[in-house]
């Protein structure tokens, strides 16, 4: 190829090089109102766990990670959920984030789950609710919309929670 033909394309090549080594606007956050994303991942145990099947059930989806403080203290509370409103139509699903499956392991030897967990390795789930901390959590109603978002987890919030979820499951 010889110069000419080179400077012909060097507009088009910067261009293309550009758009591709630009940063992608992150997507807005799922906030009240909104419907939950839906996903399909892994469960620890059983079979995938897709949150469209769980259409008519109230569910709690909780993004965590093993190295998250606030989430070691979430956990007590998200079993005494499942327990009290399971057999009423609520589920906690709890999302992993952790890039290695083996991390979430150990978390879950010291911390127990009592409810429905599930891996995203490649983080796919919590950018489609763009995530921007751990814990964060998504009330969603039985219609698939999110009622309540709690970003961090703060014990003066557990019986504000526990209120909307005892009032979704009545619904139900």
């Amino acid at each position: 190829m010889h110069n000419a033909n080179v400077m012909k394309l060097l507009p088009t090549a910067a261009f293309v090089a550009a758009a591709v080594l630009l940063p992608v606007a992150p997507a807005s956050a799922t906030e009240v109102g909104d419907a939950a994303p839906m996903f399909t991942l892994p469960a620890a145990r059983g079979d995938p766990v897709a949150l469209d099947k769980l259409r008519g059930k109230v569910v709690y989806v909780d993004f965590w990670a093993s190295w998250c403080g606030p989430c070691r203290r979430s956990f007590p509370w998200m079993n005494e959920m499942q327990q009290k409103y399971g057999g009423k139509g609520f589920t906690v699903v709890g999302v992993n984030v952790d890039k290695k499956r083996g991390d979430a392991d150990r978390f879950l030897a010291q911390n127990p789950a009592n409810f429905t967990v599930v891996f995203d390795e490649a983080g796919a789930t919590p950018s489609a609710y763009a995530v921007k901390g751990m814990p964060s959590s998504y009330l969603v109603d039985g219609k698939g919309n999110v009622v309540y978002v709690e970003r961090g987890f703060l014990d003066e919030h557990k019986a504000e929670i526990e209120q909307r979820i005892a009032a979704l499951v009545g619904k139900s």
